[in-house]
């Protein structure tokens, strides 16, 4: 194996972050939302900025 750390996903079908989720998307709809990837990473709580080993 190479040495690069599996990713492991976080669960993203607890209600609260199913609710996150919708909140994003209301926001994209509505044209409100800067930053998909942002705002979606945030509401997941997924750090989507690469680690340097």
């Amino acid at each position: 194996m190479s040495g690069k750390k599996s990713q492991q996903w976080p669960d993203m079908t607890s209600p609260e972050k199913f609710k996150r989720g919708q909140a994003v998307y209301a926001r994209i709809v509505a044209g409100e939302c800067e930053d998909v990837t942002a705002e979606l990473d945030a509401a997941y709580g997924i750090n989507s900025k690469p680690e340097n080993d």
